[in-house]
């Protein structure tokens, strides 16, 4: 984002935050990062009992660092590039069912649970549609709908026939049960 951005100058002081959260995989993010620290930490962690110290170290410390690292960077990414969401999310899902092996279980599944958390949040996370300025009619009821809006708003429906067109199999549309590719 650059400092040119029009919509920074448009939007008050105190909700640049919100809109810059409202327009990337602000969660999902947050999730991937979070899921990144205790894989990458746990397996050089000591946890110590009074007296005694627990070493939680594994043989793949080195791996798990990196899987760590990368989620913190995949998480980072959904939040400064967008556009990559789905391949990050993608990559932390798998990255949290690696580190189930290589980390302590995935962080103890406190890494794990919320690498998949994240991830699946930004597969499922699109950008908002741009918001148009509704404008009153001159009658007080609801604004017309332009063609464009129309079409729009119908393009994922079949068309609707009247209750006077029957299907039977002496019409076109049955067609003997086949259809003709042409």
């Amino acid at each position: 984002m650059s400092a040119e951005n029009p919509a920074s100058r448009e939007v008050p002081e105190d909700n640049r935050f919100k809109v810059w959260r409202q327009t990337r995989p602000f969660w999902a993010g947050l999730f991937t990062f979070i899921g990144g620290i205790p894989i990458a930490y746990l397996p050089y962690g000591d946890l110590r009992l009074g007296n005694i110290t627990l070493a939680m170290q594994t043989t793949a410390g080195s791996t798990a660092l990196i899987l760590g690292v990368l989620l913190i960077t995949l998480g980072l990414t959904m939040w400064f590039q967008p556009i990559v969401r789905i391949f990050a999310g993608v990559a932390a899902i798998v990255l949290g069912l690696v580190s189930i092996p290589v980390s302590n279980f995935g962080g103890f599944g406190i890494g794990f649970l919320c690498a998949l958390i994240g991830g699946g949040m930004s597969i499922a996370w699109a950008p908002a549609h741009p918001v148009e300025e509704a404008g009153e009619t001159e009658d007080g009821g609801e604004p017309e709908v332009s063609a464009e809006a129309g079409a729009v708003l119908t393009a994922g429906l079949p068309e609707q026939r009247g209750p006077e067109h029957h299907a039977t199999d002496k019409t076109i549309d049955a067609n003997g049960g086949r259809n003709s590719a042409g």
